[in-house]
């Protein structure tokens, strides 16, 4: 069981993990870590391995995220491991969150430097699962059972109407940006690795 679902299990627990360290830093210590983690244009220009790694396991807000994240996580990840296995599965969910946030900070840069954003905005808190999550619901969709559809649109259907992932994509802003860029990343890299996998046989 643990094999077969190897990676979904060690993203959900180093993810509860990390979540555990973060409350016990207090708020000094969060506001540090969030700092240190966040894929920032200032962050990415300086250290991008950091920010890219570690803001996925980071996320700041109220004491209901702890518990909606991993419940959200397990959703997603589960139905996309057992579809693609523990290769092709952490490798389009870090495709999707590395691409979304370089495309959706790349354009911060850009309006920055062309005066269409205030100079502020080249240190935007920019953290959390939520690409990687995107990305393993997009597996899901496309490769798994029905069980595992199922399980994604409902956690599609939260994020888009409780959690708002678009909101602002209109005006560009960062998170929407980052999540329809994952989302379009996901979807390729799965529909190309079904492809391949087709003519294979």
């Amino acid at each position: 069981m643990f094999r077969r679902y190897a990676f979904a299990w060690c993203y959900l627990g180093a993810y509860v993990v990390a979540e555990i360290v973060y409350a016990a830093l207090g708020p000094h210590g969060q506001a540090v870590l969030t700092s240190w983690t966040t894929t920032s244009v200032s962050n990415l220009e300086h250290e991008p391995l950091i920010p890219l790694i570690g803001s996925a396991f980071v996320t700041p807000g109220e004491h209901g995220d702890y518990f909606a994240w991993p419940v959200l996580i397990a959703l997603a990840l589960f139905g996309a491991n057992r579809a693609l296995g523990n290769v092709r599965t952490p490798l389009i969910c870090l495709a999707g969150h590395v691409i979304g946030t370089l495309v959706s900070e790349g354009i911060v840069a850009y309006r920055v430097d062309t005066g269409q954003l205030p100079v502020s905005y080249r240190n935007l808190i920019d953290v959390g699962p939520s690409y990687v999550v995107v990305s393993a619901i997009v597996i899901a969709l496309i490769a798994g059972t029905w069980p595992a559809r199922v399980a994604a649109a409902f956690d599609l259907a939260l994020l888009v109407f409780a959690g708002n992932i678009f909101g602002g994509l209109s005006s560009l802003d960062v998170a929407a940006v980052g999540h329809l860029t994952a989302i379009a990343s996901a979807a390729t890299i799965t529909t190309l690795t079904l492809r391949a996998r087709h003519r294979s046989r």
